[in-house]
C-alpha cells in the first residue's frame, strides 16, 4: 500500500483554520485517513483531498429585496470601525466579502472564486454549465470577490446575494441562491424580500423551508421611520412572524435593524450587538458543518460511489460475456451445419480430439473475450465520467473501474470493485467512529453529560 502524501490544501487548512480550533485540527487528521482510503481505492490522486469538497471558512450570506436595507446594513456594519467610504457591491452579482489588511477595497473577478478550492464557489462553473450551456465560461458575470479592511470580516466570509426581488428569473441565479443557502452557516434574510412576489422569491421560500430546521436563518427587519422606539420592536416582530408563518416559515430568529436615528447622537456608532451575538457562534456552526461533510463523504463512498462502480462492472461483464456468447453461438451454429453435412459429432466425442478442440476453443476465445472486455470498457468509462459530473463527485469513478481491468477480473465473474473488501469497510467504519467522537467532543464545549464522559473525551489519543 502506497502512503499518500498530505495534500497541500489540507496542510494549508491546518495552518489557516485549525491553529486556533483543536476540533478542526483533529478533523484534518481524520480527513487524511479518509484520503488514504480513497487513494488506495483509486478514487483520488496523490495531491487531492476530500476536505476540499466544502469550504472551511465560516460563511454568512446576506439576502435582500428591492429596498436599500441590505446595502445600508453592509456599509454601516463593515464601516463602523473603519475610515473608508461606501462599500458598493454589484447589484447583479454574488459578491464574496473577504478581509484584507490593505486600506483600499479591491475587487477581483469571479474566476478567483471558481478556481480556489478554499472558497464556497469552487468549480461552481461546472454546475452552471450543466444548468445553462455556455454560461460556465461567463463566471465573472455572476460572481466577484471584494476584499475589505474590516475587523468584522476577520476569519469569516460574507456572501452578498443580488437583490432577489429585482433579479429576473434565471436558472443560474436560482442555482447560486440555492447553493449559498445550503453551504452557509448563517443566512441573514432581509424581510423586504417578502414584500414582492417573483419566481426567485418562491424558490427562496422553498429553500428556507427545506433547511429551516437548521436554525441558520435570521430575519432582519428594517424598522419603519415612524417607529423609532424600542417598545414597537415587539409589535414589528410579531407582525412579521405572522406574515412569514403564512408562507410556511415557522422558525428563525427575528431582529429589528438598528439605525442611526435610534440614538440621540447621529455620530454614535450603530448598535449591532444583536447581530454580533448571532455571528459569534458561526465558528462553531462551521465546525459542525465540516464534521458533517466528513461523515457525508464516508456515506457517499458506501451509498453512492461504490454502488455506481459495482453497477458499471456488472454492465461491463454482461456486455463482454454477451459478445463472447455471440461468437460461441456462431461457432455452435457452424458445428451443427458440419454435423448435418459431414457428421463430425463422433469425432468431437473422441477423448483425444475432443480435448484438443476444447483447448483450441479456449485458447481462441480468451483473447477474443479480453478484446471484447476492453472495447466495452471504453463505453463504460465514458458513462462513468458523465455520471461523475451528474452526481458532482470529485471521486474518479472511471479510475477505480480501470483498476478492475486485470486479466483475472476480466476472465472471472467478480463484480465487487477491487480493494472493496472487509478490511476497507472496517477502515471506513473506524473513520466514521472518529468523526462521531469529534462531534461529541465539540458538544462537550457547551455542556457536560457527566464527569466520566468528559474524561473519556478529553484525550483523543487515536487522532495523534
Amino acid at each position: 500500500m502506497t502512503k499518500k502524501t498530505t495534500s497541500k490544501y489540507l496542510l494549508n487548512l491546518e495552518k489557516h483554520f485549525a491553529a486556533d480550533n483543536p476540533i478542526l485540527l483533529k478533523a484534518s487528521k481524520v480527513f487524511q485517513e479518509l484520503d488514504q482510503i480513497e487513494y488506495d481505492l483509486g478514487l483520488i490522486d496523490m495531491d487531492q483531498t476530500t476536505a476540499s469538497k466544502n469550504s472551511w471558512w465560516p460563511i454568512i450570506s446576506l439576502i435582500g429585496g428591492n429596498s436599500t436595507a441590505k446595502s445600508r446594513f453592509i456599509n454601516d456594519y463593515f464601516s463602523a470601525d473603519e475610515q473608508f467610504s461606501g462599500i458598493q457591491t454589484a447589484s447583479h452579482k454574488f459578491t464574496v466579502l473577504l478581509h484584507s489588511n490593505q486600506s483600499n477595497p479591491t475587487t477581483l473577478p469571479g474566476i478567483a472564486l471558481d478556481v480556489d478550492h478554499r472558497f464556497p464557489f469552487y468549480q461552481i462553473s461546472h454546475k452552471i454549465e450543466q444548468q445553462k450551456q455556455g454560461e460556465g465560461d461567463r463566471i465573472n458575470s455572476y460572481l466577484e470577490l471584494k476584499t475589505l479592511n474590516s475587523d468584522r470580516l476577520k476569519s469569516k466570509l460574507f456572501i452578498d446575494a443580488p437583490n432577489i426581488s429585482a433579479a429576473p428569473p434565471n436558472p443560474v441565479t436560482s442555482l447560486l441562491t440555492k447553493h449559498i443557502t445550503e453551504t452557509s452557516d448563517l443566512v441573514f434574510v432581509f424581510t423586504d424580500v417578502f414584500d414582492s412576489i417573483s419566481p426567485l422569491v418562491d424558490e427562496l421560500i422553498e429553500s428556507i423551508i427545506l433547511h429551516q430546521d437548521s436554525n441558520k436563518f435570521v430575519y432582519l427587519i428594517d424598522k419603519p421611520t415612524a417607529m423609532t422606539h424600542s417598545p414597537a420592536n415587539g409589535e414589528i416582530i410579531s407582525s412579521w412572524q405572522r406574515k412569514l408563518a403564512g408562507l410556511g416559515l415557522n422558525t428563525g430568529q427575528f431582529i429589528v435593524l438598528p439605525s442611526r436615528e435610534d440614538g440621540v447622537d447621529s455620530q454614535r456608532p450603530v448598535d449591532f450587538s444583536a447581530i454580533d451575538q448571532c455571528i459569534a457562534n458561526v465558528g462553531y456552526d462551521r465546525t459542525y458543518r465540516v464534521l458533517n461533510s466528513l461523515e457525508k463523504n464516508i456515506r457517499e463512498i458506501n451509498d453512492v460511489v461504490m454502488p455506481e462502480v459495482k453497477a458499471a462492472i456488472i454492465r461491463w461483464k454482461e456486455r463482454a460475456v454477451f459478445s463472447s456468447l455471440v461468437v460461441l453461438g456462431f461457432i455452435a451454429t457452424l458445428a451443427i451445419f458440419a454435423e448435418i453435412q459431414a457428421g463430425i459429432l463422433e469425432l468431437l466425442l473422441d477423448p483425444v480430439i475432443g480435448s484438443i478442440v476444447v483447448v483450441v476453443l479456449i485458447v481462441s476465445m480468451t483473447p477474443l473475450h479480453l478484446m471484447f472486455s476492453r472495447i466495452h470498457a471504453k463505453s463504460i468509462i465514458n458513462q462513468l465520467n458523465s455520471r461523475q459530473k451528474e452526481l458532482h463527485l470529485m471521486e474518479n469513478l472511471a479510475g477505480i473501474f480501470e483498476k478492475n481491468m486485470t486479466f483475472g477480473r476480466m476472465m472471472l465473474p467478480i463484480s465487487e470493485p477491487i480493494g472493496w473488501n472487509k478490511k476497507t469497510k472496517l477502515r471506513l467504519t473506524q473513520v466514521s467512529n472518529k468523526t462521531k467522537e469529534l462531534v461529541q467532543l465539540l458538544n462537550d464545549n457547551f455542556s457536560i453529560y457527566d464527569q466520566e464522559s468528559l474524561s473519556n473525551h478529553s484525550d483523543l489519543s487515536d487522532f495523534n
